[in-house]
């Protein structure tokens, strides 16, 4: 009896190990509109890296990924009536504002409730807005979707209310 409750237990270890391999353990961080901090997931062939200011240019002092082509910033601003979300959309090397994307925010509440969230352009302020009524105090994770002409860009970013 022994002998099957060290093999199993064996077997089990491997087993945990070989999962712990195979798996895409990236973790999480915590950006709290900090651009050098943001955590983002894209489907582009070209892995996301987060640059700092003086690295990639003026920032609007939101959390930033530069990913493949594209330049993304994340602004999450308090309101009394919710948190306006601002989104920033941008060609990566020149930084001209790209006005004709579809951009969608899914947002997952503190309490783990999903939103989406459609986004707007605003001509004025060349940037894409939305407004989030929830109140709820915790961090919000916010995954950022957007189609440029067909092709799909991804970021991920979270903030705290």
């Amino acid at each position: 009896m022994n002998s099957l409750k060290s093999s199993l237990l064996i077997i089990s270890s491997i087993g945990l190990l070989f999962l712990g391999a195979c798996s895409n353990n990236q973790p999480a961080a915590n950006t709290e509109n900090n651009p050098a901090n943001s955590s983002p997931n894209t489907q582009t062939s070209t892995a996301p890296v987060a640059k700092t200011e003086a690295q990639h240019g003026k920032t609007h002092g939101g959390q930033v990924v530069e990913t493949g082509a594209y330049h993304l910033e994340f602004v999450p601003v308090k309101e009394a009536r919710g948190t306006h979300l601002d989104f920033y959309l941008q060609t990566g090397d020149n930084h001209e504002t790209i006005s004709n994307a579809k951009v969608t925010a899914q947002v997952q509440l503190p309490d783990g409730k999903q939103q989406t969230i459609p986004l707007t352009y605003d001509a004025k302020d060349k940037h894409y807005a939305g407004l989030l009524k929830e109140q709820l105090t915790g961090q919000y994770q916010v995954k950022i979707n957007a189609d440029i002409k067909g092709k799909k860009v991804d970021g991920r970013f979270n903030f705290n209310r």
